[in-house]
């Protein structure tokens, strides 16, 4: 797809994203943290499905949604992205960039989340550790804008492999937050706040790349030159 056309998706996509999370967190806010539609069947049946294997993956698949593996995820984009660079300088930016991004992701979710101060679920239900305010999830926002910004690496510099790996990055992305409610600490909205924020966030990222950047994103996307290419 041409520049024009990835920016235009991008940002319809980021205003979308942005709109129905403005709606959730007003409706959650309205409600005053109660939960929401669907929130109280889901940790229900939760509670009710818990077998210790079950338990065992589910926590398993949370510890990697938060902490160093989200990280690795995103110095991973970064190095996949950077081989276009020339020198090393130009690589080293790259993965720093995908980092900064993660974590300015992290920062403003964590100003939202600490705005909207929603109560967790009751402390009955957690079968592991949590803390902070629960809307939206942390741990779901940091592994979708992770996986996002690897799924867009892949996209763009190793398009042969996008039938494998986006789709197991996106469910690892998606099981971790479906874990958050499986183990009592979230609501389901906190989740799906948590995918609109990041889907938000990562097309917003997108939109400004191809806007304000138009030589950045021709880097990233061209086509890999062999080392031992003659030059043109």
């Amino acid at each position: 797809m041409k520049r024009e056309g990835v920016r235009a998706v991008a940002g319809s996509a980021a205003v979308g994203s942005l709109a129905a999370f403005v709606l959730l967190t007003l409706v959650v806010t309205t409600h005053e943290g109660a939960p929401l539609f669907g929130d109280s069947g889901l940790a229900s049946w939760s509670l009710e499905h818990r077998p210790d294997v079950a338990l065992a993956m589910a926590r398993g698949v949370t510890y990697t949604g938060t902490g160093a593996v989200p990280y690795a995820l995103v110095v991973v984009a970064g190095l996949v992205l950077g081989r276009t660079g020339r020198t090393t300088r130009q690589r080293v930016a790259v993965v720093a960039a995908c980092v900064g991004a993660l974590a300015a992701a992290q920062a403003v979710r964590f100003a939202v989340m600490s705005l909207i101060a929603r109560p967790r679920p009751p402390l009955a239900n957690w079968a592991t550790h949590a803390s902070g305010w629960s809307f939206p999830s942390g741990h779901t926002t940091t592994s979708a804008v992770a996986g996002g910004i690897l799924i867009l690496a892949v996209l763009a510099r190793a398009p042969q492999s996008r039938r494998t790996l986006v789709p197991l990055i996106g469910c690892w992305a998606v099981l971790v937050g479906l874990s958050r409610v499986y183990l009592g600490v979230h609501w389901f909205s906190d989740v799906l706040g948590g995918w609109l924020f990041a889907v938000c966030w990562l097309s917003a990222l997108v939109y400004g790349v191809t806007r304000f950047l138009p030589e950045t994103y021709a880097a990233l996307t061209a086509p890999r030159v062999r080392e031992d290419a003659p030059a043109s």
